[in-house]
């Protein structure tokens, strides 16, 4: 690999791959063959991917051929020509990768077509890496019963940073596969913290759009009416690079139709902005997000830091009085770190130019983040059912065709599927349920109304850009909405394990959103590569 000789590729971007294209520097071979070394080297520990594209060197090889032939023509490639990308195992992929979202009962299915945002990529010149690992099933087979980031086919997905921490889920693989720099960028889907918190738990950054403004056509399906595409990479830049490809309206995905109108003229590239703070009104809900930090020092000291931001003044003079106090005791003063590094943070929100709205509340938002109590896991069970059911007779062949054989399935290889270990009580539960009925419209209702009076209301009232909250505790609230959030890294705990800050807005506001958190990105450039790497 003598491109890369002169080339480092880990944690590399997509532009500086492309420069080190065009400068002869590097090939899309020799990109394919690094991450499958990386793949064979460590994929054995963290287990973020299920199957590698037997096909991708020869795709690479005919990336280069087309580049070469390119030169001289003023033809622009695309900004995803030659780069792999890692798709979550429930992307439908005409191909030889199987998709089957992590459990055996859908190995060696055929899929009619590649999921409409996999033609975008093929068409924008990507090179489809491999399947990703995740949570099976969306960790809906048990949602108390299945670990975040296992399945049957590839096991447990390990934390690269934090081995004895969660890598979250369900697209565990992604943001594992990305973070160790298994892959150069990766899509994931969201229907509850499925992409932001992965993202949190691994230290890379990801994007959960408005529902409808990317495709899920093609995709097995967990709960449609909130369920989204988005990407998963270490930075801002591609993951805006990565949006620009894959949004825009699909005849097979009727509520893409409705949210094309959200999708900026110029694409998003052009709101990668290093003064996108400036001006931007941000909100702070304290109950319950900032509440369900653990520790009580570092739940007082976070509080204490946000009424600071009120005193610019002072805050100098406050940051060194604390590390004073706690250096007096190393475990007080790690358990304050993430708080000091959370300050440093939001310092940085109001240093760039940020205007932070502190004490604000969100109607019902005790109901909210109940998912039993406000409903929410009863539309998913219902939903899940009968687009599942859907999904699986499109396809060509499949070992099952409905929910019940899925249980039925894994019931008669309860050893290969692990079923001792881990149960299958939402799928039992939801396979009892018989579509809408008069009750489940008035839950979808209610949620609708929740969301109005609670999010809505609050992010108007305030006339807000933005709501931040530490890591992925406000899922629920984006969940339900159908909203967009992005989590960029923050920090690390003393025993390496990484936390994020989330940026979340009304649909549509993609733009505001990749202002702040390229923003605050470039202000803080907290990530690191794991140690395994």
């Amino acid at each position: 690999m003598e491109g890369c000789s002169v080339f480092k590729i880990e944690e590399t971007s997509i532009k500086e791959i492309h420069q080190a294209f065009a400068q002869g520097k590097l090939t899309a071979r020799e990109l394919v063959d690094f991450y499958l070394h990386q793949i064979e080297t460590l994929n054995p520990l963290l287990r973020g991917i299920i199957e590698v594209n037997p096909e991708a060197q020869n795709l690479a090889d005919g990336a280069d051929r087309h580049r070469v032939n390119s030169i001289g023509t003023g033809s622009f490639l695309g900004e995803l020509h030659g780069i792999p990308v890692l798709l979550k195992d429930t992307f439908g992929t005409k191909d030889k990768l199987n998709t089957t979202a992590g459990s055996y009962a859908l190995l060696g299915s055929q899929v009619p077509r590649d999921a409409g945002v996999v033609e975008k990529l093929r068409n924008a010149g990507a090179i489809i890496l491999g399947k990703a690992s995740m949570s099976e099933w969306y960790k809906f087979r048990s949602l108390s019963g299945v670990p975040n980031g296992w399945c049957a086919r590839s096991g447990q997905g390990v934390n690269p940073y934090c081995p004895s921490g969660s890598p979250c889920g369900s697209s565990s693989g992604c943001a594992i596969s990305v973070a160790a720099n298994m892959a150069a960028v990766s899509l994931g889907t969201e229907t509850h913290c499925s992409i932001i918190c992965p993202a949190d738990h691994n230290s890379v950054v990801g994007l959960k759009p408005t529902v409808g403004l990317t495709s899920r056509a093609g995709i097995i399906p967990m709960t449609p009416l909130w369920d989204t595409v988005g990407p998963i990479c270490r930075n801002v830049t591609d993951a805006v690079y990565m949006l620009d490809v894959i949004v825009g309206s699909d005849p097979r995905d009727e509520v893409t139709a409705e949210a094309a109108k959200y999708i900026p003229e110029d694409g998003y590239k052009q709101f990668l902005m290093e003064d996108g703070l400036k001006g931007k009104r941000i909100g702070i809900v304290k109950h319950p997000f900032v509440e369900m930090i653990h520790g009580a020092i570092e739940k007082s000291a976070f509080e204490h830091h946000l009424d600071l931001l009120r005193y610019e003044a002072l805050l100098p003079q406050s940051h060194l009085l604390i590390c004073k106090i706690t250096n007096k005791n190393k475990s007080s003063f790690l358990v304050c770190l993430r708080v000091i590094i959370w300050w440093t943070l939001c310092w940085n929100l109001r240093q760039e130019g940020a205007i932070l709205v502190d004490k604000l509340s969100i109607l019902h938002i005790e109901e909210i983040m109940d998912s039993n109590h406000s409903g929410e896991a009863l539309v998913m069970m219902v939903e899940f059912k009968s687009s599942i059911n859907a999904y699986l007779k499109e396809l060509i062949t499949s070992p099952v065709r409905s929910l019940a054989d899925i249980i039925a399935f894994n019931e008669r290889n309860s050893e290969l599927e692990k079923l001792a270990e881990f149960d299958q009580h939402t799928f039992i539960e939801a396979e009892k349920r018989d579509g809408y009925g008069e009750e489940e419209k008035k839950v979808v209702d209610k949620l609708k109304n929740l969301s109005q009076n609670g999010f809505e209301k609050m992010m108007k009232d305030h006339k807000l850009d933005a709501m931040v909250v530490p890591g992925s505790r406000a899922s629920p609230v984006f969940a339900i909405g159908g909203y967009p959030a992005i989590t960029v890294p923050a920090g690390y705990e003393s025993d390496g394990m990484p936390f994020g800050i989330c940026f979340g807005g009304l649909k549509g506001t993609e733009p505001k959103l990749i202002e702040i958190a390229y923003a605050f990105e470039q202000s803080s450039k907290v990530r690191r590569p794991p140690s395994v790497i």
